[in-house]
């Protein structure tokens, strides 16, 4: 991923709550006949190894898990976007030198993918992926919920993945490269937006300097 300095994010903490705020993630793999992607929920435990590790699970229908990995496989992770008109800067009233940008989030993990089959693995991983979901819920569902015999015959259809994490590339890209005029313009902006991904974009840009 391109990251000028000004937009580089390495701290171990923002990367985490980065991928903990995307609860879909895409699972990237090289293989000898091309590029397979897939969306997926993942857990990310930050504890297992030097980066991080990344759980979750696939269909079992689906061809990416059998296709052989060559290298290392990717997750990618997005955070909120929006996109930012040129007429928001204060720049434009003084030179008219302004062109329009997209200010985004991404977090992108690279590792070594396992998959498997065993269904103790497989129960674990739904469990936890679904006590991360259902938390905090009015009545929340639990694995435990459905009888254990349907529960084994849906563990029977899925594939589990554990992609231990070799590195992690952050951006964040809120404007950090503007003046604060410009920054503070652009917040404005965003925060008028009807779109609600456009508002949480604009309450980051505040919180961020200039380098």
């Amino acid at each position: 991923m391109y990251t000028p300095p000004a937009f580089r994010e390495d701290d171990p903490a923002a990367l985490a709550a980065m991928i903990g705020a995307c609860p879909l993630a895409t699972l990237v793999t090289a293989t000898a006949d091309g590029l397979l992607a897939t969306p997926l929920p993942l857990l990310f435990d930050p504890a297992e190894g030097p980066f991080g590790v990344l759980h979750g699970h696939l269909a079992r229908a689906n061809p990416q898990w059998r296709a052989p990995v060559l290298g290392e496989a990717l997750a990618t992770f997005s955070g909120p976007d929006a996109y930012v008109s040129p007429g928001w800067y204060a720049s434009k009233a003084e030179h008219g030198k302004v062109v329009p940008t997209w200010n985004y989030a991404a977090v992108h993990a690279y590792g070594k993918i396992e998959f498997f089959e065993d269904a103790d693995r497989l129960l674990q991983v739904v469990r936890r992926l679904t006590e991360r979901h259902e938390a905090g819920r009015a009545n929340a569902w639990a694995v435990s919920d459905a009888p254990a015999d349907f529960v084994a015959a849906q563990l029977r259809g899925i594939v589990g993945m554990r992609m231990v994490i070799t590195r992690l590339e952050g951006k964040r890209k809120m404007s950090q490269n503007r003046s604060a005029a410009d920054r503070a313009g652009v917040a404005q902006g965003l925060a008028g937006e009807a779109s609600e991904m456009a508002r949480r974009v604009a309450r980051e840009i505040p919180l961020l300097r200039r380098p």
